[in-house]
């Protein structure tokens, strides 16, 4: 049986595809997705906790780089292959650069489940990976259009504008903030929140992709047949982008837990961070596509039916 947590997204697809009354108020929707960041956070931070000796700068550097080699690879699949436009591939690009946090929040639950072993750092992959992407597909924007960016605005500005939105956005301040906090304060400084947080994390998750569930359903319907490209693109991607953090975790000779979360998270595509600054910086990309391709799609096809594979062929491979 798959994870708990995968049936609650479950029934909010099929929810939202009966057309059900069924909703979450968005006040509890922005609740929840701030406990969710804040919760993962501290759980890395606490992970960390005395152990910061133990960091490997060049795991984390690839890491890094890996956020900024998958986007600029899909650029030209986007338009060749797929053929849309230059400024959509941008921006669909970017989201699958980026990652996905309840993706990664179902992985870590699995790995939990499964009692795989992960490295102190690994919760730092998802802050690492969100951001290289957005940053390099914006300044692929910039260029491509560089004439036209001048004239409207100074470009050092624009860049400036850009990298503050990428820095200061709710997940990485969450995100960050969590992993500083949980650091600092270990598991005695957090006790006291442990049993509301920690102790709560799974009932979170849950009430979360039920809602990502009606959303995705929201999405889909109806499907766009005409962008059947996009549509096999957002399926087939996320297969070959896990094999991805796969060889990095097998070259930087990371324990099977890390491993499958590095694949589980290059195999995903962001629905949050990257919507929100590509929609600021490059107002005419149609948010649309990239939400039907990450949210519509890809997320839906990692957590039915990808994390599990994915975590069979570690499996395999580290056995």
């Amino acid at each position: 049986m798959p994870d708990i947590v995968i049936a609650f997204f479950a029934l909010g697809l099929l929810a939202g595809l009966v057309k059900s009354d069924l909703k979450v108020p968005p006040a509890i929707y922005e609740t929840l997705s701030i406990l969710l960041m804040l919760t993962l956070g501290l759980k890395g931070g606490m992970a960390l906790h005395g152990h910061t000796q133990n960091l490997v700068i060049t795991e984390l550097l690839a890491v890094v780089a890996l956020g900024f080699i998958i986007p600029l690879a899909l650029y030209p699949v986007l338009t060749r292959l797929v053929r849309i436009g230059h400024t959509d591939a941008i921006s669909i690009a970017a989201h699958y650069g980026s990652v996905s946090a309840g993706t990664f929040a179902v992985v870590m639950a699995m790995v939990e489940k499964s009692g795989l072993i992960l490295r102190p750092e690994t919760t730092l992959y998802l802050v690492l990976l969100e951001l290289p992407a957005i940053v390099v597909m914006l300044w692929l924007h910039r260029y491509l259009s560089a004439k036209k960016a001048i004239e409207s605005s100074p470009k050092n500005e624009t860049q400036s504008s850009v990298l503050h939105e990428a820095l200061t956005s709710r997940g990485v301040v969450l995100l960050v903030g969590g992993v500083v906090i949980g650091w600092l304060y270990g598991p005695t400084g957090l006790a006291p929140l442990t049993p509301v947080l920690l102790g709560g994390f799974k009932t979170l998750l849950a009430l979360f992709l039920l809602e990502m569930g009606l959303v995705t359903a929201k999405v889909c319907l109806p499907l766009p047949l005409q962008q059947w490209r996009l549509l096999v693109f957002a399926a087939v991607t996320p297969f070959v982008l896990a094999w991805c953090g796969i060889a990095v975790g097998l070259w930087l000779d990371l324990p099977s837990g890390s491993i499958l979360v590095l694949a589980a998270l290059s195999a995903s595509a962001s629905y949050i961070a990257a919507p929100a600054a590509i929609r600021a910086a490059i107002p005419e990309a149609n948010i649309g596509l990239a939400m039907l391709a990450s949210l519509g799609i890809t997320f839906p096809v990692n957590v039915l039916i990808g994390l599990p594979l994915y975590q069979h062929w570690v499996m395999l491979i580290t056995a």
